[in-house]
């Protein structure tokens, strides 16, 4: 009787547990920073494919990412684009609120950022990896940074501050 009641109690609590559509992220071949930001959204539970480009201005284009925005990598989950190094945390807010929005964008590549915290190896081509070598161990320097929710119309407002 207790194992039948343990096995519904566990039943039940994985029924509600959160399950997150699929993440599709565009990135450039040789980017080392855009697989630790894939790799830390698989860490958060979602299931991501990434899918390697060529020609990133035309994703951005076809998401409607506002050029102004500078970013890497361009992702597509839920129906909203999530550009650069937007924190796990702040997709799962977006696909829990479903604000009337076009997505979420971390400008730049702010240090410290998932994808930028702790990375591995000496860095990419593509200029996206930053390291601090300090003797045998590397150091990676932190900078606050905004994640911005952009609109219908392609103007933005701060969704969350990191």
């Amino acid at each position: 009787m207790r194992l039948a009641l343990a096995i519904f109690f566990l039943m039940a609590a994985l029924a509600r547990a959160e399950t997150w559509p699929p993440v599709t992220v565009f990135a450039p071949p040789v980017c080392l920073a855009c697989l630790e930001w894939a790799e830390h959204l698989r860490q958060q539970g979602f299931a991501v494919s990434v899918v390697t480009s060529e020609d990133l201005a035309k994703v951005r284009q076809r998401q409607r990412v506002p050029a102004a925005l500078e970013v890497r990598h361009v992702a597509v989950v839920g129906g909203y684009f999530v550009a650069g190094h937007v924190p796990a945390e702040d997709i799962k807010q977006l696909l829990q609120e479903k604000p009337r929005a076009r997505g979420l964008v971390v400008p730049g590549a702010p240090r410290g950022a998932p994808g930028l915290d702790i990375l591995q190896g000496t860095g990419c081509e593509t200029g996206c990896t930053m390291l601090e070598a300090e003797g045998a161990a590397n150091r990676v320097r932190r900078e606050m940074f905004d994640t911005l929710l952009v609109l219908p119309d392609g103007s933005t407002r701060i969704w969350a501050r990191h």
